[in-house]
C-alpha cells in the first residue's frame, strides 16, 4: 500500500550522518512506490524562538505554512535527528514550537484538561543519533529527547510513534557499523 511520508531532518547540517539516514530513508521508500517529500530544517528561513509563547500570535513564515501543509498532507512522519545533552537539537525544539501551533495539531476544549489531537491518523518514525550508547541512554539516562518527542509532543497531536531506530554512539563508529545503520534504515522504510 502506497503512503505519503514526510521526513523531517533536524539536523542543522544536511551533510551529517542524520542527513544520510534521512536520504537512505527517502530513497527506500520511493524504490517502494511510496510518494516521499523531506524538510531539511537547516534549509528552512524561519524565527525559532517563540517569543511571547502562546499568549500572542506569532506570524508564521512562509517555509512555516509550507511544513503545515506537508504535515497535513503525510500519513507518516519520519523524523531523523541526534540526541544532543539528552534531548532534540534547539533547531528541531524551535520547529516544532513554530509549527505544532493551537488550532493546527491540538485544541483545547472549554473545560477538558485534554487537547483535541488534531493530527489523529498519523504514524511516526524516528531515526536518532547519539554519542552515547544506546543502552546507556535508555537505561541510565531515563531517554529524555524520546520521550519528549514521542509522548508530549507527537502523542500530544494524535501522532502515533511506530518503530524508532537508535544509532550510536556514532562517535568514532567504523563505516562498517554506519553501513549496518544505514542497511537498518532502508529495511525500515522497505517495510
Amino acid at each position: 500500500m502506497t503512503q505519503r511520508i514526510l521526513i523531517i531532518l533536524g539536523h542543522p547540517a544536511p551533510d551529517s550522518f542524520c542527513g544520510a539516514l534521512g536520504q537512505h530513508y527517502a530513497t527506500a521508500a520511493r524504490e517502494a512506490g511510496h510518494d516521499v517529500r523531506q524538510l531539511i530544517l537547516g534549509d528552512l528561513d524561519f524565527e525559532p524562538v517563540l517569543h511571547h509563547g502562546y499568549r500572542a500570535e506569532q506570524t508564521l513564515e512562509a517555509d512555516l505554512l509550507a511544513a503545515q501543509q506537508a504535515i497535513l498532507w503525510a500519513e507518516r512522519l519520519v523524523l531523523v535527528f541526534p540526541i544532543w545533552w539528552g534531548g532534540v537539537p534547539a533547531l528541531l525544539k524551535g520547529f516544532l514550537d513554530r509549527v505544532l501551533q493551537p488550532g493546527f495539531a491540538f485544541r483545547y476544549k472549554r473545560g477538558s484538561p485534554f487537547p483535541e489531537k488534531l493530527l489523529s491518523g498519523r504514524h511516526a518514525h524516528l531515526l536518532v543519533t547519539m554519542d552515547t550508547p544506546p543502552w546507556y541512554y535508555h537505561w541510565f539516562q531515563a531517554m529524555p529527547g524520546l520521550h519528549q518527542m514521542r509522548r508530549t509532543t507527537l502523542a500530544f497531536c494524535g501522532v502515533r510513534t511506530g518503530k524508532t531506530l537508535t544509532f550510536g554512539p556514532v562517535l568514532n563508529s567504523t563505516l562498517q557499523r554506519r553501513q549496518s545503520w544505514l542497511d537498518q534504515t532502508r529495511a525500515l522504510a522497505l517495510r
